[in-house]
């Protein structure tokens, strides 16, 4: 391994995972690591930071960089979520740009959406591998004319079908990475799977509980501040108390939910998952409270990290 070091005898490098909400980019960096980095779930936009994780073979590291899902944004809080995504696009050595291709869609917005990719890969310098997720929900007689159909749109390096959520395909990608990646050393050491910290984390499964167990508007209106994180070695056991920030008093109540019964809910599962992470017993306590239009608030969402 230090031999590998200093003298930069393996593939490594930075790869941008991007495209439109919900494309499934979360789930493939999770698939690649072998855990669960990147929070999950069926609404759009659930990513709002850069997520980095590290995936190691014998003779390479791939850096993978999860980002928001890009789209016209309107709000500050979505303004910042695209620009994260384009700013990673300007430092990595590969790009992964992913789109659902699993529901057939009109003609007209089809068109649409490979505009938009369009203008997103303006400008990009490093080789743009397409990624079309969800082949496993897709008629296999689709998918060799839409390879042709999307390769015909702009110089990809490849146009690629896989399934994030069951693997099938990734070992093709995770290939044909390897040959643009350059000869280089490991950036990080080998047990650590990604640069974020436990706390940040916490804040993320959370959320991600939020996004699960609740509807509506209610996810999106929603974040997550960490009071307090204690580490007891002799108990080994954590105590955590966060704060679960919403922009009105009528969805403080839904959060709670009847005899704080849907809060109880957040809790249990939010509990279980950062215990997995942490691999000890953890008390974790939340509260809910309301900061009108925080979503709007720039100084607030650099507090949150933006």
């Amino acid at each position: 391994m230090i031999e590998e070091f200093l003298t930069g005898n393996i593939r490594s490098g930075m790869v941008a995972i991007v495209g439109p909400p919900n494309a499934g980019k979360s789930t493939l960096m999770n698939y690649l690591l072998g855990q669960k980095i990147s929070i999950v779930s069926n609404k759009p936009q659930t990513t709002r930071n850069r997520i980095l994780g590290v995936v190691n073979g014998d003779d390479y590291q791939i850096v993978l960089l999860d980002t928001p899902g890009l789209h016209k944004a309107r709000q500050p809080l979505n303004r910042e979520m695209v620009r994260i995504a384009m700013e990673s696009l300007k430092e990595v050595d590969a790009i992964l740009y992913m789109i659902d291709v699993s529901l057939p869609l009109p003609q007209k917005v089809e068109q649409e959406k490979n505009t938009e990719m369009m203008e997103h890969m303006d400008g990009v310098s490093a080789p743009v591998i397409l990624v079309l997720n969800k082949v496993d929900l897709l008629e296999k007689e689709r998918l060799l004319p839409m390879i042709k159909r999307y390769s015909e749109l702009f110089p990809f390096h490849g146009v690629m079908p896989l399934s994030a959520l069951t693997g099938e395909g990734t070992d093709v990608v995770v290939k044909e990475l390897l040959t643009i990646l350059p000869l280089g050393p490991r950036y990080f050491p080998e047990d650590i799977p990604t640069d974020a910290s436990e706390r940040f984390l916490v804040t993320e499964i959370v959320r991600e509980k939020v996004f699960l167990l609740t509807g509506q508007e209610i996810p999106y209106s929603s974040a997550v501040t960490l009071e307090s994180f204690q580490e007891d070695t002799k108990k080994q056991m954590t105590t955590i108390h966060a704060t679960i920030v919403l922009e009105r008093n009528s969805q403080k109540g839904i959060v709670i939910g009847k005899g704080g019964k849907k809060l109880k809910s957040i809790g249990i599962a939010a509990r279980k998952d950062i215990e997995k992470m942490l691999g000890q017993k953890v008390l974790l306590k939340l509260w809910v409270k309301v900061r009108k239009n925080w979503s709007r608030d720039e100084r607030f969402l650099k507090e949150l990290g933006f």
